[in-house]
């Protein structure tokens, strides 16, 4: 499974319509199998590609029946054939006893689970999901999320879902591949994602940062938070650091650096600080368990993990980088 993650306008509805062949693309070649199916000699149409697309908003048709929406792409095979297939499909994601029943009946959920039967019950190749979790409420969000990777992982399909939602890339992907500005800038599997990002955007994009502003001298970058070391930059060299929230240690006393509490939200497992801290024209923000700290207290000290620092250079050229492999996406 194949997690295409960015911000909106990034190019990941474009991308996945393209491979459906919804959309033809301006250069380059579009390989199924190792077999071209899109580019310069030739363009297969979608329904010749063997590909399932799963819409945002289900897509589901209104006056038919549960069991004809499921059986609608199953035009190849007798219609009792095609009824049985449906209704397999159906029970696979728990939904049989709506067989007979139309849309409206359904909640949200009910319609995903519905939406992926119907792209399932084909057998496609690929199956193609445009963020299909974004109108569900988070509660029922995680749970047809697990059920929905429980159905794919059980059926063996290959999937690419298009996400601007980080946790979600890392709870769904195999692998996942970050795009920004039509770009792809990273692609790898969330470890190396999370760990090894290539630049600022990346380690921004997988968790909430402070950013620093320094200079590289004698393999060392300052900052309010204390020194980042740098052996492979020149000095003189403008970097960007990047400190993550939850490396932000905050203890009554013992820390190597003063800070004072300016604000203080709970948040129910943590809870999230910001900070004034010596040198830092803007507040530093800490995320730290709940209780640790007592009610009411302001002057505090502060420590930072140095695994949850990250460095990077200033002026850099984006480009893609596959972590994982030498072949790329």
């Amino acid at each position: 499974m194949l997690c295409l993650l960015g911000p909106s306008g990034s190019g990941k509805t474009t991308l996945l319509r393209i491979a459906a062949g919804i959309e033809a693309q301006s250069h380059g070649r579009l390989l199924l199998n190792g077999q071209e199916i899109a580019g310069p000699s030739q363009f297969l149409p979608p329904e010749k590609r063997g590909i399932g697309l799963m819409f945002q908003d289900f897509a589901l048709f209104p006056h038919m029946t549960i069991l004809d929406n499921v059986r609608f792409g199953l035009t190849e095979i007798p219609r009792k054939e095609a009824e049985a297939e449906a209704m397999a499909a159906l029970e696979r994601v728990g939904l049989a006893r709506y067989a007979q029943s139309y849309p409206h009946v359904l909640s949200g959920g009910e319609q995903q689970r519905v939406a992926l039967a119907r792209a399932l019950a084909p057998r496609p190749g690929v199956l193609l999901m445009d963020e299909p979790f974004s109108g569900l409420d988070s509660r029922l969000k995680d749970t047809i999320r697990a059920d929905t990777l429980a159905i794919l992982r059980e059926t063996r399909a290959t999937a690419i879902v298009v996400t601007h939602d980080a946790e979600e890339a890392m709870r769904m992907g195999d692998r996942i591949a970050l795009l920004k500005d039509g770009l792809l800038v990273q692609a790898g599997t969330a470890d190396d994602l999370y760990r090894r990002p290539t630049d600022l955007f990346t380690a921004a994009f997988f968790s909430e940062i402070n950013e620093f502003d320094a200079v590289v001298s004698g393999g060392r970058a300052e900052t309010p938070l204390g020194l980042a070391i740098t052996p492979e930059l020149a000095d003189g060299t403008p970097v960007s650091v990047a400190v993550r929230l939850s490396s932000v240690a905050v203890r009554e006393t013992g820390g190597s650096i003063p800070a004072r509490i300016l604000a203080r939200r709970f948040l129910g497992v943590v809870e999230l600080l910001s900070l004034a801290v010596p040198g830092s024209e803007q507040p530093v923000r800490a995320r730290i368990r709940a209780d640790q700290l007592p009610q009411g207290i302001r002057d505090v000290t502060v420590n930072v993990d140095t695994q949850g620092i990250l460095v990077f250079e200033k002026i850099r050229q984006t480009s893609y980088i596959d972590t994982t492999s030498q072949e790329g996406v």
